[in-house]
């Protein structure tokens, strides 16, 4: 068991299967030293969309737990990218967030922290990282939030 999955293990989480893509991309690509993991979405546990827009239908606690959920997709794209063995992963590059909001909502930061803060729970220094936080008017299915990443990998 990967040092990561240890920590996983630790705050109660399992790896799902990575998500397939649902259109015409693939999950990941790799560069050298660098995994780039498509978007991936807000889901509960069971797999079901989770839906709405911040500042209307959700409030910044429940969105960071929406990017919670995207982080853990995250880090089972990265397994698979890995070929099964988080222990090649490096460090967290970098995180884009998009967040679904009202006009009004100002806390995409405070949501994308969902996806951070367990980062770097599930990773601990290695899961710090640059990060952009940005709305978006929608996002696809409706989701609430939608993350992408980059990883350093040996």
């Amino acid at each position: 068991m990967s040092a990561i999955e240890t920590r996983l293990t630790a705050l109660g989480v399992t790896l799902p299967n990575a998500p397939a893509p649902a259109a015409n991309y693939v999950p990941f690509v790799q560069v050298g030293a660098q995994v780039y993991i498509s978007g991936q979405i807000s889901r509960d546990a069971a797999g079901g969309l989770i839906t709405g827009k911040l500042g209307a239908d959700l409030d910044a606690a429940q969105g960071a737990e929406a990017a919670k959920t995207c982080a853990i997709a995250l880090l089972a794209q990265l397994k698979a990218a890995c070929g099964g063995d988080l222990d090649r992963v490096v460090r967290t590059v970098k995180l884009v967030g998009f967040v679904n909001s009202t006009a009004d909502f100002v806390d995409q930061p405070k949501v994308i922290n969902g996806a951070s803060d367990f980062l770097v729970a599930a990773m601990g220094e290695a899961g710090r990282h640059a990060r952009s936080a940005v709305s978006a008017v929608s996002l696809p299915l409706g989701v609430a939030v939608e993350i992408e990443a980059i990883f350093e990998v040996r």
